[in-house]
C-alpha cells in the first residue's frame, strides 16, 4: 500500500512538474505581446521613412505554489530571468491611407532565458515521506518573428494609432523546455492607441489598449486563452532632448486556456505595473538617436510571474524625419 502511494505521489509530483510552463496562465506563463513595450508615444507614428528600432527588455521574476488535497501537500515555485534583445525594422511609406501614414515592421527577437523551478510533495501520516524534485533550463535563441503594420493620424497635438502584428512559430520551441524563446503558436495582437502632446508646455499624455487572441499549439494542444493590456504614460519634457515621467500596464486575460493540453484547468491571469521613464535624446555625428529607458514594478498578480521589468529602447532614423 505504502509503495503503491509512494509511487502514485511521484507520478502526482511529476504530472505538477512537467508542465510548469503552464502553470501559469496561458501556455509558457507569458503572451507574445510584451507588456509595456509600447507606452511613451503609443499613438505616434513617425514621418515616413526608414527608421531601426531596438528594443532591450528585462525581466526577473517568481512565483509560489501550493496545493493541500486530503492531506497529500504539494508547493514549490518558479524563477525565471530574461533578457531579450529586439531589432524592429520600420518602413513608413510616402503615401497614406484613409488619411493616415501607413507602416510596417518586423520584429526579430533574440531571448535568453533562464528558468529554475522545484516542487516537494509530503504524503500524510503513517507515512510521513516528502518527495522533492527541482528542474532548470537555460537557453539563448531566435523567438518567433513578429511582423506587423501600422497606420497612424494626425490632428495637431492629438495623434491615433492602430497596429497589427502577427506572431509565427518560426522560433526555438521544444517540448518541455522551461526557456524557449518561442511559442509553437500563431497568434495576432490589435490595438489603438492615442498621444496628446503640448510642445508648449512639453507635457505628454499616451495610451493604448489591445486584444490578443492565441491559435492552439498544435504539439500540445493546448490553447491560451484570450488576453487584455492597457498601457499608459504621462511625460513632462524638458526639451527635445530630455523628459521624464511615469508609465505603466495592466494585464487581463479575458478568457481562460483550453484545450486537451490544460490539464491544470481553465486559469486567467492578471498583472499591474508601474514605474519611471526617461526620455534621452541625442545627436551621434550627423544622426539623431532617440532613447526610452523605462522600469516596471509588478503588483496585483494573479497565476503570473511577479517581478520587474526594464526596457532601453533606441531609435535611429535611416532615411526621412525622425520623430
Amino acid at each position: 500500500m505504502g509503495m503503491r502511494l509512494t509511487a502514485a505521489a511521484m507520478a502526482l509530483m511529476g504530472f505538477m512538474i512537467a508542465p510548469l510552463d503552464r502553470a501559469a496562465a496561458v501556455e509558457g506563463g507569458y503572451g507574445f505581446y510584451l507588456l509595456g513595450s509600447t507606452t511613451t508615444s503609443a499613438g505616434v507614428l513617425p514621418p515616413p521613412g526608414t527608421y531601426v528600432i531596438n528594443y532591450n527588455y528585462f525581466y526577473s521574476g517568481s512565483t509560489d505554489f501550493a496545493f493541500d488535497s486530503a492531506g497529500l501537500i504539494l508547493d514549490g515555485g518558479v524563477e525565471g530571468g530574461v533578457y531579450g534583445n529586439v531589432p524592429a525594422p520600420l518602413w513608413v511609406a510616402p503615401g497614406k491611407v484613409l488619411g493616415a501614414n501607413i507602416g510596417f515592421l518586423m520584429l526579430i527577437p533574440i531571448i535568453h532565458k533562464d528558468v529554475d523551478a522545484g516542487a516537494s510533495l509530503s504524503l500524510p501520516p503513517p507515512f510521513g515521506v516528502t518527495i522533492s524534485r527541482n528542474i532548470g533550463d537555460q537557453e539563448t535563441r531566435f523567438g518567433d518573428l513578429v511582423p506587423g503594420f501600422m497606420l497612424g493620424w494626425h490632428f495637431g497635438d492629438w495623434h491615433f494609432k492602430t497596429h497589427m502584428l502577427v506572431n509565427t512559430p518560426t522560433g526555438f520551441w521544444e517540448r518541455g523546455n522551461l526557456a524557449n524563446a518561442g511559442f509553437n503558436r500563431w497568434a495576432i495582437d490589435n490595438a489603438a492607441a492615442f498621444t496628446w502632446l503640448d510642445p508648449d508646455i512639453g507635457l505628454e499624455v499616451s495610451a493604448m489598449a489591445g486584444i490578443t487572441y492565441n491559435w492552439e499549439n498544435p504539439t500540445t494542444q493546448y490553447k491560451s486563452g484570450t488576453e487584455f493590456h492597457l498601457e499608459y504614460a504621462v511625460v513632462q519634457n524638458f526639451s527635445r532632448q530630455f523628459g521624464v515621467g511615469v508609465n505603466g500596464y495592466y494585464y487581463d486575460q479575458v478568457t481562460g486556456d483550453s484545450g486537451p493540453g490544460a490539464r491544470l484547468g481553465s486559469f486567467v491571469g492578471r498583472v499591474s505595473a508601474i514605474g519611471p521613464v526617461v526620455n534621452w535624446n541625442f545627436q551621434l555625428g550627423q544622426i539623431p538617436v532617440l532613447t526610452n529607458l523605462k522600469y516596471f514594478r509588478e503588483f496585483d498578480v494573479k497565476n503570473r510571474l511577479e517581478g520587474d521589468a526594464g526596457y532601453a529602447t533606441v531609435t535611429i532614423p535611416l532615411g526621412g524625419p525622425a520623430n
